[in-house]
């Protein structure tokens, strides 16, 4: 039987290859069997996102979870991760599960654990879980309607519950009625209905149902989100854009002239606001594929910072020992203050909406108050993909010490997670594998876009590829 492996977030594989029903049974024991030792009478809530048979592997994981007596919390329909993070903690249950691979390209599904905190599951424990899962098929019987007679299934609105949530944490009129009007592109996933709730008057892109997610890869990059960039540009009245991926845990910004604002800039504004505006305090938790200007915004405001490994699992455990303002990676998912600790990219989108409207400036105006306080820069991320043998042969390469890449010479080197170079004037690259997907990613920051590009290039140069 495969041996099935949890990566950066989740378990995640392609349909009908390696993510198959019986496969999804074999995780569900596991996690059935962890629970057991763990708690007695436990309880989980459970939801599938907007990818293709989701309500197939949940309804499984169902019955699965009540033939060993656990009750489930369920919702008719798709949910978002926060919503499941949400629903653990207002249930009161010792676990979540969502079906989703979150960013990953149409073909895949996927399997996250959420922990009775409301975030992500810790390593400790995914490991645990892990080492349940049989190597052998399993049974999969039950029938649903015949569980919730018994109670053991309960179905629930996680969606409604998520709505009123945002509505006691946000001033929804204020912000509806707000000068700079919004654009809101669901990537076809998992936040459509809830944006479409609370903000009917803005203007929705791709906020319905496609399980192939029209051929892109719901990941908020600038490249997959061209026509809400060129909406904004070709409509005046448009002053804010906000992109949620697949599963809706992750952002990205546009601002009154179409231009992306990445999450480096979205930490940043973060920062900015809770700290220098709403005088909140606390550390500020980053993966380490993160810019280096948010350490730079730290010591400025005397804001202890804490660098992880790359999966909010880590900042998520984190913020459940220790007093944590932000908590962000490069990736688009963050958490703040005051919220779950767990990547939330529609409350995130709302908080930075309401900095806009308390300070009466736009995105655009905002990032320039940034600027003056870390500088300006630029970023951009390759994604290689490569034949097995030319990706190990860059990591080794990166193993065995570089000094320079071209012209630019290697200050500082960080192993926290891959390989982070830090170059002269601010600038940095690093060399990571995707725990997610079978690529290579080079990342690279500069003080100009044309700086950022000349990195990259160099970087590919010397690990040739």
């Amino acid at each position: 039987m495969l041996k099935i492996k949890f990566g950066t977030d989740g378990w995640r594989a392609i349909i009908a290859q390696e993510y198959t029903v019986q496969n999804v049974a074999r995780v569900t024991v596991a996690v059935a069997k962890w629970l057991s030792l763990k708690t007695e009478n436990p309880s989980i809530v459970i939801g599938y996102d907007c990818r293709f048979a989701g309500e197939l592997f949940t309804h499984t994981a169902i019955k699965i979870l009540c033939s060993a007596g656990i009750k489930v919390y369920t919702h008719k329909g798709f949910v978002s991760t926060p919503m499941i993070s949400y629903a653990v903690l207002q249930y009161k249950c010792d676990q979540g599960i969502v079906i989703t691979a979150s960013h990953n390209p149409p073909s895949y599904n996927g399997y996250k654990l959420k922990g009775a905190h409301g975030g992500p599951s810790s390593p400790a424990h995914i490991s645990e879980v892990e080492n349940l899962i049989p190597d052998h098929e399993v049974d999969i019987n039950g029938d649903l309607s015949e569980f919730e007679k018994i109670g053991l299934l309960k179905y629930v609105d996680f969606e409604n519950d998520y709505v009123e949530y945002l509505k006691q944490k946000f001033d929804i009129a204020a912000l509806n009625n707000s000068p700079f009007k919004m654009a809101y592109d669901a990537m076809y996933g998992a936040g459509q209905n809830v944006m479409k709730k609370l903000f009917p008057n803005a203007v929705h892109l791709h906020c319905e149902v496609n399980s192939s997610f029209n051929g892109t890869s719901p990941e908020p990059l600038h490249k997959n989100l061209l026509q809400l960039s060129n909406t904004i540009k070709s409509t005046p009245e448009l002053k804010f854009g906000l992109a949620n991926d697949g599963d809706a845990d992750r952002i990205a910004l546009y601002d009154e002239d179409g231009k992306y604002v990445d999450s480096h800039h979205i930490i940043l504004l973060l920062t900015l606001y809770l700290h220098q505006y709403k005088k909140m305090s606390g550390k500020v938790a980053i993966a380490a594929s993160t810019t280096l200007r948010v350490n730079k915004l730290c010591e400025k405001y005397q804001l202890p910072c804490i660098v992880t490994p790359i999966g909010f699992k880590y900042i998520s455990e984190i913020m459940m020992q220790d007093d944590v303002l932000v908590g962000g990676e490069e990736s688009g998912g963050i958490s703040v203050k005051g919220h779950i600790p767990e990547r939330d990219g529609i409350y995130d989108g709302l908080v930075i909406y309401e900095f806009m409207n308390q300070t009466k400036k736009s995105l655009k105006e905002l990032c320039q108050e940034l600027y003056k306080e870390v500088g300006e820069f630029f970023y951009e991320r390759a994604d290689l993909h490569l034949t097995e043998s030319l990706k190990q042969q860059a990591i080794q390469k990166c193993q065995s010490g570089i000094r320079e890449f071209g012209k630019y010479k290697v200050i500082n080197t960080n192993l926290i997670d891959g390989f982070k170079y830090e170059l002269p004037n601010d600038c940095w690259t690093m060399v990571r594998a995707s725990g997610t997907e079978p690529l290579l990613r080079i990342y690279a920051e500069g003080n100009t876009l044309d700086e950022v590009n000349d990195i990259l290039a160099e970087v590919r140069k010397t690990l040739g590829v």
